[in-house]
This record gives structure tokens, C-alpha cells and sequence, in this order.
């Protein structure tokens, strides 16, 4: 493997460790955790097939976040009026409550990375990021 490449990817994972530790006593997984910003941020009705296809993961995968976090109290499940096997995700007070000291903390640490690198370079960086996540996503089988 070429040294600059096994470099990066310590790198790369660094970044990634540290950026998922920020607040790690949170009482839920990092994907989770994902699912609950992701109903917070939504302006409508949220569906699994939604979040599956946000996150790039399986349906089944999705069910399985969503029965964790409604289990745990985060989620509640609402179900379709037309179609029994169909329904929809809110947040409860917990999941709001969680989603607001969680990314209070996800923020912080990018408004930290732009001010200590700069607007423009920070600019470049998630420029640079969403770009790699394409690259990745359409070369990983996925659209």
C-alpha cells in the first residue's frame, strides 16, 4: 500500500473518531443518534423508507433504529390511516430533549473548525467532504 494512502486513511479515521466521540455518553448508538437529528430537522411527515434512503441503509436496518428509539422512549411510531403496515416517526419531548444537547455540542465542533481554519478553507473542506461522499456512494453500488 502506498505510504501516503495508509497516512490518509489514519487520517481520515482520526477525524472520524473524534468527531464521533464528542459527546459519548449519549444513552444511544452514533446511527441512532442520526435517525433522531434527522426526524428533528424534517419539516414533514417522516417515513422509514425516508430515512433509508437518507442514510443509504437498509429498510430493515431502519426498522430496527426505529423499534430501538421507540422502545427507549426517543421516537413514536404513528401509523398510516390508509395502509396498517405503513406509519410515520415523530420525536417525543425525550428525543427533542436529546437531538437539543447532542447537536448543541455536533455544532460547536464545526463552528470551532471554521473559525480555527477559516471561512474559505472550512468552505473547501466540506466541499471537499460532500464530493468524497459522492464519490463513495456512487462507486459503493449506490446512487
Amino acid at each position: 500500500m502506498k505510504e501516503h494512502i495508509s497516512r490518509s486513511a489514519d487520517i481520515v479515521g482520526l477525524f472520524c473518531r473524534l468527531q464521533m466521540n464528542t459527546k459519548k455518553d449519549i444513552p444511544v448508538r452514533s446511527s441512532e443518534m442520526g435517525v433522531l437529528i434527522y426526524t428533528e430537522k424534517q419539516e414533514g411527515l417522516v417515513t422509514p423508507l425516508m430515512v433509508s434512503n437518507f442514510f443509504r441503509v437498509s429498510k430493515p436496518s431502519v426498522t430496527a433504529m426505529i423499534n430501538s428509539l421507540v422502545r427507549q422512549g426517543y421516537l413514536c411510531k404513528t401509523s398510516s390511516a390508509t395502509d396498517g403496515r405503513s406509519y410515520t416517526i415523530s420525536l417525543t419531548v425525550l428525543g427533542a430533549e436529546l437531538v437539543k444537547s447532542t447537536s448543541a455540542e455536533y455544532f460547536r465542533n464545526l463552528e470551532r473548525l471554521e473559525e480555527k481554519m477559516g471561512s474559505e478553507d472550512f468552505g473547501q473542506f466540506i466541499q471537499l467532504m460532500q464530493q468524497a461522499t459522492e464519490i463513495l456512494s456512487v462507486e459503493g453500488g449506490r446512487s
